[in-house]
């Protein structure tokens, strides 16, 4: 590589990166102020609201592509970090059938109901892909592998986190109703039900420290899923039966996206150990720094004329989505309490 060649490409993406950082940093500003406002939700929001009420330069374009999308994939494999099979296997077989059967219930009758009701089979994959398994970080990693719309990705993570900022208020007030007095079932309801990690603690938090364990284990692994369910995601939608279009050119696509395989090699790093406690809080912020870059750059392309017109019918959609995994879950944790 030429010295010419790093000057070229800091000059192609320099621009919209740092574009992309400022409104991030915003981002991180309002949820150091207000915790319960995601830092990722709070970056799209500002990329959504920025594209739309000034005219970005041209000049801003090429870096927030690259956000969009090439740091998104970082992020994800950074997620795997976080997660360790020692968490997973501690949850029991039992508990484990319940956390696959909720995830799969819920993507697929998702995925079944949307085009019934009227949506798209694309915003049905991401909808069913939030709900079942982390919110905006599901849905931003799906996106990777299927060729949808910026503006069917922001109202698939607009509507997943509508409804987990609405379970926040609902489930600890249905928590005495439904008899789940007991911190652990109530945490284990929560983790299999709620759908952003930070949503999760927010919400079994009211339970106390033992509900935020179990309620932390639970969604976790519910997260492990996320790369056997984009891997097969990944192989359908080559599939001309599909009705879905792959994000590239298949031949040139790898079965399981590379990040994908990160994700799970992070996993793997993770449970062996040699990662210092001290160096996960790190790991987390970087994490989360890249998301929030990815959903500037996503957001910032959307037009808010466009995504009203997708109409109702998706929300429609991810109500049915969150009522379902709400009752899936209750059933499938009072069975193995």
């Amino acid at each position: 590589m030429t010295v010419s060649q790093p000057v070229a490409l800091a000059k192609t993406y320099g621009p919209g990166i740092m574009f992309v950082g400022v409104v991030t940093f915003v981002g991180f500003v309002i949820h150091w102020n207000f915790e319960t406002i995601s830092p990722l939700v709070a970056s799209l929001v500002l990329g959504v609201l920025i594209g739309n009420i000034i005219s970005i330069p041209k000049i801003f374009i090429p870096g927030q592509k690259f956000a969009a999308k090439k740091i998104l994939r970082f992020g994800i494999v950074l997620l795997g970090t976080q997660l360790a099979l020692k968490q997973v296997v501690d949850l029991g077989g039992r508990e484990l059938i319940v956390v696959v059967g909720v995830v799969a219930l819920t993507f697929l009758g998702t995925l079944w109901l949307g085009p019934r009701l009227g949506v798209s089979k694309s915003l049905s994959l991401l909808i069913a892909t939030g709900f079942s398994i982390c919110g905006a970080s599901a849905v931003a990693a799906m996106e990777g592998v299927v060729d949808a719309d910026e503006e069917e990705v922001t109202y698939a993570i607009a509507l997943v986190t509508l409804c987990g900022s609405l379970a926040i208020v609902l489930l600890p007030l249905l928590r005495n109703v439904l008899g789940l007095s007991d911190p652990q079932l109530f945490g284990s309801w929560v983790g299999a039900s709620v759908h952003d990690v930070a949503q999760v603690i927010a919400t079994s938090s009211t339970g106390g420290e033992t509900a935020v364990h179990a309620a932390t284990v639970v969604k976790l692994s519910r997260v492990v899923l996320l790369a056997p369910l984009v891997a097969s995601v990944s192989i359908w939608v080559r599939r001309p039966s599909s009705g879905l279009v792959a994000k590239a050119d298949k031949k040139h696509v790898s079965i399981v996206p590379i990040f994908v395989i990160g994700f799970l090699v992070m996993i793997a790093v993770r449970t062996t150990g040699v990662i210092p406690e001290n160096w996960l809080t790190k790991l987390k912020t970087i994490e989360q720094v890249c998301l929030a870059s990815a959903l500037v750059g996503l957001g910032s392309d959307v037009r808010i004329t466009r995504l009203v017109k997708v109409g109702g019918r998706p929300l429609l959609l991810a109500l049915i989505s969150w009522f379902g995994i709400a009752v899936v879950s209750l059933i499938g944790v009072r069975l193995v309490a």
